[in-house]
């Protein structure tokens, strides 16, 4: 196993992407909240249908599969160390610990309740730590697989130039590759821009509310950058566009809100209930229409 990638030298500048309050704003709002209208497991990223336009099968269901893809893309089911980062309120953590039998899991969160409800949890092997990747060490020889699920639109500030965007995601994907021994494998889930630019004027509204409002301080990646920054560190061995499936667990994230409206104005207010019914039909109209795509990726590193 390769050794930890080495501390940033001192003065140097990391580029932190959205901040800890950035991400407190959206994800800290309530865990009663967001539990009205995710699934049982509190999986706030894109599922996988077996087929997205199939309305028999279950969110639930989705999310599984979802989970189990990235943990054998990542080759994590037989593994001894993992870590997964932007771990959220713990589910695939739980899955690896119960599920796969891993001994030691790592996940990285920089949302204070989403650590605090893992640590509730109390599973076995399982540490969660509250912390950025930037800054994160790994104990002893690193992992044998990572996986990071709806984190990394987070990783480089908005408005930046592209060159700086990949300068960015070159730094995330450098400090996996001296995580991981040769041939390890990190499994990817991101947003990613898509290739439809042409847009009318409420859908450029709705994505700037999107990003303003809900996301603050947060970047969607083009999937060239996202390849871009991680040459000469990792071959990709598997890339595929899930946009419908995006769309599909989004508008159920939706009906599940509505239907459920009463009950979330009174954990957060009107207000954020109104917003969050805006973002999620608006995202998933976005997704519909390929002004957004979303990438599952498995990377290899280079032995």
């Amino acid at each position: 196993m390769s050794a930890p990638a080495p501390a940033t030298a001192p003065g140097a500048v990391l580029n932190q992407g959205a901040t800890a309050e950035a991400i407190q704003h959206h994800y800290d709002v309530s865990d009663d909240f967001y539990a009205l209208w995710l699934d049982t497991s509190l999986t706030y990223t894109c599922a996988l249908y077996q087929d997205p336009a199939d309305p028999a099968e279950t969110l639930e269901c989705a999310q599984r599969r979802k989970l189990d893809h990235l943990v054998e893309q990542a080759r994590a089911g037989g593994a001894r160390r993992v870590l997964d980062i932007g771990c959220g309120w713990g589910s695939l953590l739980r899955r690896l610990a119960e599920v796969y039998e891993v001994p030691a899991a790592v996940g990285l969160t920089l949302s204070a309740t989403q650590a605090a409800r893992v640590r509730e949890q109390a599973l076995p092997g399982v540490e969660v730590r509250l912390e950025p990747w930037q800054e994160h060490r790994p104990e002893g020889d690193g992992y044998d697989a990572i996986i990071s699920i709806g984190a990394f639109e987070h990783f480089a500030a908005p408005g930046l130039p592209r060159a700086e965007r990949v300068a960015a995601y070159r730094e995330f994907f450098e400090r996996c590759a001296g995580w991981l021994p040769p041939g390890g494998r990190l499994a990817l889930q991101t947003n990613v821009k898509g290739n439809n630019v042409v847009m009318d004027r409420a859908t450029v509204r709705d994505q700037l509310f999107i990003m303003d409002m809900i996301f603050p301080e947060s970047e969607i990646p083009a999937l060239s950058e996202v390849i871009h920054g991680a040459e000469r560190q990792f071959d990709v061995v598997s890339l595929r566009n899930d946009a419908p499936h995006y769309s599909r667990t989004l508008r159920e994230w939706h009906r599940r809100l509505t239907a459920r409206r009463t009950e979330a104005i009174a954990l957060v207010g009107e207000e954020t209930t109104a917003h969050y019914e805006r973002y999620l039909r608006s995202a998933a109209d976005h997704f519909d229409r390929r002004h957004l795509g979303l990438a599952r990726i498995t990377f290899e590193k280079v032995r």
